[in-house]
């Protein structure tokens, strides 16, 4: 062994240029929806993580680990276009590997991709927009409760669970979600382009599929994990460092990353944990 040899020896892995390195981000769970244990996956709790892994010194890719069941269209987006500007800007490769599920906005964000990497058992697509609400009108009646509200603006309480459904109120959300929905279908076709198999009103009805259905329709690219893929194009010794967010002295991932030991028990936790559980038992999970 040279002495130059016994020299790169001493140098960690992730440092020495002649091992390829491709940092890898986990983007898991609900967009945008907070539950008591956990803040939701939002561009403030990965937008560092993001840069500090486009940032990595002879990085030759990025890497993306997607489990979602989607969530709020706004914040799936803004990821998006962040992953989308960092790998302009570090003109990087970037590969999503989907594992228990890339649906809706999860899979917005494997479209940040060049390339989607599904396991045999992962459902992708979902690409539609879906949104719900309670209404409490009867039992308010039948507790003797009185609603009482003030507002400057017609349709201020628009959609408001304690008086009943209006059928304009229904028809303006439709016309929102409509919108939503093609843009997200402008989106999907013009990161997957010829890569897309089968009729829009296939692709785009809201359904999700298994992995072997979603390459079949170009919505992934085939099959696969993360060590393999990534050993087959860069190499044996490829390097696949998991990036995480800012810690604090003591090692806990500072407040934006996730929680700390004071669990929120307020209802608006207790209801975002439910529509979070409502999202992921779409899908069987």
């Amino acid at each position: 062994m040279s002495f130059g040899d016994f020299l790169r020896r001493l140098i960690p892995p992730p440092f020495r240029p002649d091992v390829p390195t491709v940092p890898v981000v986990r983007l898991s769970g609900t967009i945008g929806v907070a539950t008591p244990l956990r803040p939701g996956l939002m561009m403030s709790t990965v937008a560092r993580a993001l840069d500090r892994a486009f940032a990595v010194k002879r990085a030759r890719a990025v890497a993306l680990l997607i489990n979602s069941p989607g969530g709020s269209p706004s914040q799936s987006h803004l990821i998006f276009r962040r992953i989308r500007q960092l790998a302009e800007e570090k003109k990087l490769p970037v590969y999503a590997f989907i594992e228990d599920v890339g649906a809706s906005g999860g899979y917005m964000l494997a479209c940040a991709a060049d390339e989607i990497i599904c396991d045999t058992y992962s459902i992708v697509g979902s690409i539609g927009v879906v949104g719900g609400t309670f209404g409490f009108v009867e039992a308010m009646h039948k507790l003797g409760v009185e609603r009482r509200i003030y507002t400057s603006g017609e349709r201020k309480v628009m959609l408001d669970p304690f008086l009943p459904e209006k059928p304009e109120d229904v028809a303006h959300i439709h016309e929102i979600q409509t919108d939503i929905h093609a843009h997200f279908i402008e989106l999907v076709k013009s990161r997957r382009g010829a890569r897309l198999k089968g009729s829009d009103a296939t692709l785009f009805s809201g359904e999700f599929w298994t992995a072997d259905r979603a390459v079949t329709f170009g919505l992934a690219d085939r099959i696969g994990d993360i060590r393999s893929e990534m050993r087959a194009r860069f190499g044996e010794k490829v390097k696949l460092p998991l990036i995480e967010g800012d810690r604090n002295f003591f090692g806990r991932r500072l407040a934006g990353i996730t929680l700390g030991a004071h669990i929120d028990a307020s209802p608006e936790a207790l209801i975002s944990a439910i529509e979070a559980r409502a999202l992921w038992s779409r899908f069987g999970l």
